[in-house]
């Protein structure tokens, strides 16, 4: 009979020790090379995925993730749910955990993230807030490792300090990288970031750089990475930003200062002629279908380890 192991959420990458994010990727390479999960190991059980933002590559990589482990899942939009709204965030979060194995959030508030964890008996998944991006973080690590490798690969980051860069800072300072943050002066990653990031990167030897500086970043880089210069719910912001961060587009003459072989990375969705070019996105050096891919691989990992026991 299996034990009961204690209730794990995964809210952000600062949850992981480094040995838990290793094996993560490792577990999601053995599922993406059909090493595991042949068996279903998810057969009966059931993830909610209640979401105050849109998505395509996450909501799809969970429903994709829990078919494929024999699970079900079910996607509850902003109308139906009125998350802190039309019902309070602790009540959605005890009924939801009475029915399903799983949930996962996808809010504008990390603090409601937190709040509803706090409430729930079940584990709780961020599907992203205004402050981290686990699932995306996991997703990047992945695929820098599976392109690149890790110990010396140097990683460029060009543009906005948003939740997307958070979580790429502490899966790179956990397993012994080195990134490169290009962002503009007022656009930098948040300092609570930023000292976690540094603090892992003292225990793995891995290094995490800030400047203002594009081409200082991207120099001599194995991979180049940048994000939407306004994120969901800074729309209101568009002007303003898109006036500060000019000069930090991803572009062929940005490109042509990192290795010749360098990748180049993109969450997406992208605002193509803004961030980044049509050309180096659809290049032979892009990887963002990849990275598309492998979100679903990392969370077939990320789903059966907050399972495990329960």
């Amino acid at each position: 009979m299996a034990v009961a192991t204690k209730l794990r959420h995964f809210i952000s990458i600062a949850d992981l020790t480094s040995g838990e994010l290793t094996a993560l990727l490792d577990r999601g390479a053995a599922m993406k090379a059909g090493a595991a999960g042949r068996d279903q190991p998810l057969r009966g059980r059931a993830l909610a995925e209640i979401f105050e933002k849109p998505s395509l590559r996450t909501r799809l990589s969970f429903d994709i993730a829990m078919l494929r482990l024999g699970g079900h899942s079910s996607y509850l939009s902003p109308q139906e749910v009125g998350l802190g709204r039309r019902e309070s965030v602790a009540d959605v979060a005890r009924v939801a955990s009475r029915l399903v194995d799983l949930i996962v959030l996808r809010t504008y508030a990390h603090e409601t993230i937190e709040e509803f964890a706090r409430y729930a008996t079940v584990p709780v998944i961020n599907g992203l807030s205004d402050l981290s991006h686990p699932c995306q973080g996991l997703a990047d690590i992945f695929t820098i490792r599976e392109r690149k490798g890790l110990r010396g690969t140097v990683t460029a980051y060009v543009g906005d300090g948003n939740n997307v860069l958070h979580s790429l800072m502490l899966c790179v300072a956990k397993t012994g990288a080195t990134l490169r943050i290009a962002t503009p002066d007022g656009y930098g990653p948040h300092e609570r970031f930023v000292t976690a990031a540094r603090a892992a990167a003292t225990e793995s030897g891995a290094r995490v750089e800030t400047t203002s500086d594009p081409v200082a970043a991207v120099t001599g880089a194995d991979v180049v990475y940048t994000d939407v210069w306004a994120s969901m719910g800074q729309e209101q912001e568009y002007e303003r930003r898109r006036r500060a961060f000019q000069g930090y587009q991803v572009n062929a003459k940005l490109i042509a200062h990192a290795k010749p072989d360098a990748i180049v990375m993109h969450d997406m969705p992208a605002h193509r002629g803004e961030e980044i070019t049509d050309d180096v996105l659809d290049g032979p050096q892009s990887v963002v279908l990849d990275q598309a891919e492998n979100k679903m691989h990392v969370l077939k990992a990320v789903l059966c380890w907050l399972l495990e026991g329960r």
